[in-house]
């Protein structure tokens, strides 16, 4: 009988840790870690405002990014704002915050 040899870690799966758009979380450890229920982030997806991949079994899995974007609009709906505006209200600011990045990179330096 051969021994079990270790098996090699797979090319930058190291890196994986470090990745935040790396879709570590499962829908009910993602609900945990937000304190939401599995329905809110269901809405978000629906909403088209963060589009979880998906396990070869069909199940959603969501980045650290995603999760960032998923607390935000908790916030907002615990402030009593509805979860559509919400929604749209976060996919604004990104969009100002990355309209603002592309114009200071436009602009000459002094």
């Amino acid at each position: 009988m051969i021994p079990d040899r270790p098996r090699p870690a797979a090319p930058g799966a190291a890196d994986k840790f470090d990745d935040e758009h790396y879709p570590a979380y499962t829908m009910g450890r993602a609900a945990d870690l937000l304190g939401a229920t599995q329905g809110f982030l269901r809405s978000l997806d629906e909403a088209g405002l963060i589009t979880p991949q998906r396990s070869a079994g069909g199940h959603r899995r969501y980045s650290r990014h995603q999760l960032r974007i998923a607390a935000r609009v908790r916030a907002l709906v615990d402030e009593g704002t509805a979860i559509d505006a919400a929604c749209r209200i976060v996919s604004l600011e990104d969009q100002l915050h990355e309209a603002r990045q592309q114009n200071s990179r436009s602009q000459p330096a002094d």
